[in-house]
């Protein structure tokens, strides 16, 4: 392997990895040498994908965490500990989106829980293990956002606030962690084929609008964010911290046709 991209022996947890793209990372990441902590609210589906990557010659365990429960959390970390002794890399993937439509139309209610889910949970999660990785001078964490959060939508609006607070939330970590070596980036996927998305992608009218508007005429695959993280998380990452990475085939700077 080329050791710019080894993760031997680094232990990874990946909130909302029983599928699409927190998969991709966690098998991106066992495949480089990583131990890694799979996560979602279904501890069968957890099993299922560590399973599998034991299956491939990959090292993996499961435990599932709702991340609006901080008991459930503290849980996951924990249980990471016991297994590997540490957390070097941490990924904030899980989200909620539960609201379609103007903002006009959205209640506190709705607004609280997307907040709570999408960016609370992710403050809660690094406060966790940054405590470690500045002692040791080592660690990653990696924030998936979306490039809702830099473009505005008529019905994904308030899904987009929230995930503008995450790349908020990782220039501020980057900046006060930065000096004890750790690193915290953000990925901004544009649309990617995955059960989360299936609304959009299965829309035709939709799809076709999106494969349009990209100039690589395509939408995203789970892969093409998931070997991203695994770059992020490696030597050959080293030098990024703070910065928001779009990963949508050009859709964000195109004037589209």
């Amino acid at each position: 392997m080329n050791p710019l991209f080894d993760l031997t022996n680094k232990v990874a947890v990946i909130t909302g990895s029983s599928r699409g793209i927190g998969r991709s990372i966690g098998e991106n990441m066992a495949r480089c040498g990583a131990k890694v902590v799979i996560s979602s609210r279904k501890q069968d589906a957890c099993d299922r994908v560590a399973a599998a990557i034991r299956e491939e010659g990959g090292q993996a365990i499961a435990q599932a965490a709702n991340i609006g429960v901080r008991q459930d959390l503290e849980a996951l970390i924990a249980r990471a500990r016991e297994e590997w002794g540490r957390v070097d890399i941490l990924v904030c993937n899980a989200a909620s989106n539960p609201y379609y439509g103007p903002l006009q139309g959205l209640s506190d209610e709705m607004f609280d829980k997307m907040m709570h889910n999408n960016v609370r949970s992710n403050l809660w999660l690094c406060s966790m293990v940054l405590p470690e990785m500045g002692e040791r001078r080592d660690g990653v964490i990696i924030v998936i956002s979306s490039i809702g959060g830099v473009r505005g939508n008529s019905t994904l609006g308030a899904y987009g606030i929230t995930k503008a607070a995450d790349m908020a939330l990782v220039r501020n970590l980057a900046v006060e962690w930065g000096p004890k070596n750790v690193r915290v980036t953000c990925i901004a996927p544009g649309l990617i084929k995955t059960d989360f998305a299936r609304a959009l992608w299965e829309n035709p009218e939709l799809l076709a609008h999106t494969e349009r508007m990209t100039p690589l005429t395509r939408i995203g695959m789970p892969d093409e964010v998931g070997g991203l993280a695994a770059c992020l998380a490696s030597r050959a990452g080293a030098f990024i911290s703070g910065e928001v990475i779009v990963v949508d085939g050009g859709m964000s700077i195109s004037q589209g046709s």
